[in-house]
């Protein structure tokens, strides 16, 4: 299996970063050989066999649980394996070379973001906003064919549906992920209605119009899933002529964990064919570990480079080589985006800034700006993954109900938006993750969750101070509890039981609820 993994891992990377078709059919015929293989029957129920047996070693018997799970997903006919495979390859390649075209000039994204962000005519917002929004309707007819085709593959391994087959192969349960946002959306509703009303009054008046007449592209980020920049402080101003990589760089040697040779295998910057996402990716498990990114100097991506670097470190880079090769990996995507939220949210304050390079005019105003920005994002971010989990549920239970609709009604519920007058477009389809991540977004919700366990636990127990109080930077005390704690089982525990590991509790938003009182 090794050389298979390796070879598609390789293959993702070259189609990610040139777009080129060559490049796209090779990424599939990847994944093909290596669907072929975990698809391989006779091997299979040999795997089964030894799982239903008394495996007595602890670390082999997680092994051969890893390994089942992976098997088990392919055990379907392997012509619908091909068909998915290049469904989804050929979605994704047209998210890659999408661009926005408003008034016939391409935007790349960076730039549509500029607009949302910073124009104060509701018209150009308006465009801007729908050209974004135009990838949805070209990728709508394959990524309704393709949820079928993942339903037609989950119902032949005896699952409801793909959604809940993902959830529990992830070795999670629907149930219980729903009741836990159940508990998110009664803890979040009243202060986010309170952050809302305030943001509403501010962007109506700078566009000179009245709230009853926002609409979903006066919000800065394309889904809501950002808090709009309504500071005093410019924000992004830190930032405009910062090195970012260089900033990213030193933090992350100062606190033990160098990440050099990651960023010289990386690719950094926009062009064009290119991914216009970030992402990072372990291609080997043997510490060759890369970052896909499009910086621009902005705080969106100063947080996103910290936030994907993390991944970086929380992989076969510092997982140690004596852990088994199928479990040298994080021990769940919760887990990982946990680590990456906590390191994302560390340039909001002027003072780790000053110790990794960037200088802010006004540190007072920048951390006042900041503390308020982190309240919002918390629960702006937490409103929008309810938003994507109740829809990604939702549409695999029935792919050929009135989806527009579906997704319009979560996102009044949920995020207070007012839906579009007389809009009738498949605008959830422009979100890629519900292509190439899917049933993976309340993983951010948790992750964030474990986020504040985690960040609370390291101020006390590593730190010595209160959570809020504690600087994340120059002290390789951090980088050593990361490594010996929370590195260094990999896989060899299921994700409750390491969350309990490294902060003696279960996960809960006790914490989580903590970080609003103290923002």
């Amino acid at each position: 299996m090794r050389p298979l993994e390796k070879a598609a891992s390789l293959a993702w990377w070259s189609a990610n970063v040139t777009g080129n078709d060559e490049d796209f059919k090779a990424k599939e015929e990847a994944q093909n050989q290596l669907d072929l293989a975990l698809s391989d029957s006779g091997r299979f129920a040999g795997l089964k066999a030894i799982r239903d047996a008394t495996v007595r070693d602890p670390l082999l018997a997680r092994q051969v649980d890893v390994l089942y799970l992976q098997y088990m997903e392919k055990q379907v006919n392997p012509e619908l394996l091909r068909k998915m495979t290049a469904r989804s390859n050929a979605i994704e390649q047209a998210f890659n070379v999408f661009r926005a075209s408003v008034d016939g000039q391409e935007l790349p994204d960076s730039a549509v973001r500029r607009v949302l962000k910073q124009s104060k005519s509701s018209t150009e917002r308006k465009k801007a906003w729908e050209a974004s929004k135009e990838v949805g309707a070209r990728v709508f007819p394959d990524l309704v064919a393709l949820v079928k085709l993942r339903n037609e593959a989950a119902r032949t391994l005896g699952f409801g549906d793909y959604h809940v087959m993902q959830l529990q192969l992830a070795e999670q349960s629907q149930v219980d992920v729903l009741k836990l946002f159940d508990e998110m959306d009664e803890l979040t509703r009243a202060p986010f209605d309170a952050v809302k009303t305030e943001i509403d009054v501010r962007l109506a008046s700078d566009c000179g119009i009245t709230v009853e007449e926002l609409r979903p592209w006066h919000y800065h980020d394309p889904f809501f899933q950002e808090a709009p920049a309504l500071f005093a402080v410019d924000l992004d101003a830190a930032f405009s002529g910062a090195d970012i990589p260089g900033a990213c760089r030193t933090f992350y040697a100062g606190i033990g964990l160098p990440i050099d040779d990651v960023l010289r295998r990386s690719d950094l910057y926009e062009k064009s064919g290119k991914s216009p996402h970030a992402f990072c990716t372990d291609i080997d498990r043997e510490g060759d570990v890369r970052v896909l990114a499009n910086i621009v100097p902005n705080a969106r991506w100063m947080r996103t480079m910290l936030h994907e670097l993390e991944h970086a470190i929380y992989s076969s880079k510092f997982i140690p080589r004596e852990v088994p090769y199928v479990l040298r990996t994080e021990s769940h995507i919760l887990t990982t985006e946990a680590m990456a939220m906590t390191m994302e949210k560390l340039c909001r304050s002027s003072g780790w800034l000053a110790r990794a390079g960037i200088r802010v005019a006004d540190p007072q105003g920048f951390d006042r700006s900041s503390a308020r920005l982190g309240a919002q994002e918390l629960l702006i971010f937490s409103r929008w993954c309810q938003v994507k989990l109740r829809f990604e549920r939702a549409m695999y239970a029935d792919p050929d109900q009135d989806l527009n609709t579906l997704w319009w009604d979560l996102v009044e519920k949920y995020q207070q938006l007012r839906r579009p007058e007389r809009r009738d477009a498949p605008d959830f389809a422009s979100k890629i993750h519900i292509v190439s991540a899917p049933a993976y977004y309340h993983n951010y919700a948790m992750g964030q969750m474990f986020a504040s366990q985690l960040t609370h636990t390291i101020a006390r127990q590593v730190l010595g101070t209160e959570p809020g109080k504690a600087l994340f930077a120059d002290n390789e005390a951090i980088g050593e509890f990361l490594r010996n704690r929370f590195f260094a089982p990999g896989k060899t525990m299921r994700w409750n039981a390491l969350i309990e590991h490294v902060t003696g509790e279960a996960l809960n938003a006790r914490a989580f609820a903590l970080d609003f009182e103290m923002t």
